[in-house]
């Protein structure tokens, strides 16, 4: 009887003290004086220029902020943690993360980190906001998760758009990567509005993500001489197809997405003839007048002796959305900052947006051309006309 009386005492205390620990916690993390941000990103391997350039951004936007008084006076601490942009390390970082008591994710780079980040995320509850992840499903049906980038489905309508409308092509053709979902989101969406829209599709061809040898794919392309050849892929493989392209005689205007970004800082200046007058869509410009945006490229520079890509950019405007959520919801609880960013008017430096019903951006998308080896601004291009 003792024993069991003992017992029931150590489980009590137990109990009594786990509660109590709880709450203190919870009170520690409201009355903190800092709010905690934090990412996983490649920041090392083959897509490392987006992790980089992404930590840049909200590194820049966090030193902006805090000199400033921070955020309702709160500092901001930040936390970049790198993944190389594998899933695994991307969810065992984002649990240290949540460890270390973050106020909000501000999560992942490449899509499929980022998706798993944003599953963990919606269950736990938590604040997440994608800078550059555009896989559809990273959002969807998640009440907490958003995005400032927009989506691979809305590149794929884009694109078909500037093909029909600013290139005037008939015959299209696509080259996509079988391997990733972010290809194939992009070419299965173009492939449908482009037959809405009436242009032929003479070519289309795959390949995996470890092929560096296109020529059987672009012998068929060539012998259906599409005025636009669709190259749906990141930086690294656009630069090794562009130059089998060319070499293979396809004379065809090579059309990307927003993974062409950084696409000259891996080629030779003498291979750049083989993407001159290329385009490709994207939400940030070098070329934008704007104060704001001026501003920006000017303080990037400074800070890093190079110019910001997009994913500088998104991962910048990101800090300052979660600053407007709080300051507007004048708290950093999770619950009220979402419903906070749902009726969100935010103005950027890739765009002004509020969110649609799966919490991704409305926003138009700039195209990028290539010409004389920079990239330079070119139109601005809706979704849907």
């Amino acid at each position: 009887m003792l024993k069991r009386k003992l017992l029931a005492l150590a489980f009590a205390a137990m109990f009594t003290f786990t509660a109590c620990g709880n709450d203190t916690n919870d009170k520690a993390k409201e009355e903190s004086d800092v709010i905690k941000l934090g990412n996983s990103g490649p920041l090392t391997g083959p897509l490392s220029i987006y992790g980089i350039t992404t930590e840049n951004g909200i590194k820049l936007a966090i030193d902006e902020i805090n000199e400033a008084g921070g955020i309702d006076g709160k500092k901001i601490e930040w936390t970049g943690l790198d993944d190389k942009g594998e899933i695994t390390e991307a969810v065992t970082n984002y649990n240290k993360l949540m460890e270390d008591g973050a106020n909000a994710i501000l999560g992942g780079v490449p899509s499929k980190p980022a998706l798993a980040m944003a599953e963990s995320a919606a269950k736990d509850e938590v604040v997440y906001i994608t800078p550059t992840g555009t896989q559809a499903n990273i959002t969807e049906g998640k009440d907490n998760v958003f995005r400032t980038c927009f989506t691979d489905p809305f590149q794929g309508e884009v694109l078909a758009n500037l093909a029909k409308n600013n290139l005037k092509a008939t015959k299209v053709a696509i080259l996509k990567n079988q391997s990733s979902d972010y290809s194939m989101g992009i070419a299965d969406v173009f492939k449908q509005k482009a037959e809405e829209d009436g242009m032929e599709i003479v070519a289309d061809e795959a390949y995996g993500d470890n092929d560096t040898d296109f020529k059987a794919q672009l012998t068929k392309i060539k012998s259906s001489n599409p005025d636009v050849l669709l190259i749906p892929d990141y930086y690294e493989k656009v630069a090794l197809i562009a130059s089998q392209v060319r070499d293979a005689g396809i004379e065809s205007t090579l059309i990307g997405a927003d993974g062409w970004d950084g696409v000259l800082s891996v080629m030779d200046k003498s291979s750049y003839k083989d993407i001159e007058g290329s385009y490709f869509s994207n939400q940030f410009s070098l070329d934008d007048p704007s104060e704001k945006n001026q501003n920006f490229i000017k303080a990037y520079k400074k800070k890093y002796k190079d110019d910001p890509t997009t994913f500088a950019a998104e991962g910048y405007d990101t800090v300052y959305l979660y600053k407007q959520a709080v300051e507007e919801a004048k708290t950093s609880k999770w619950d009220e900052l979402v419903k906070t960013l749902k009726a969100i008017k935010f103005e950027g430096i890739t765009g002004s947006f509020t969110f649609d019903e799966n919490n991704n951006p409305i926003k138009t998308a700039k195209i990028i051309k290539i010409e004389d080896g920079k990239y330079k601004f070119d139109s601005e291009v809706e979704s849907k006309k």
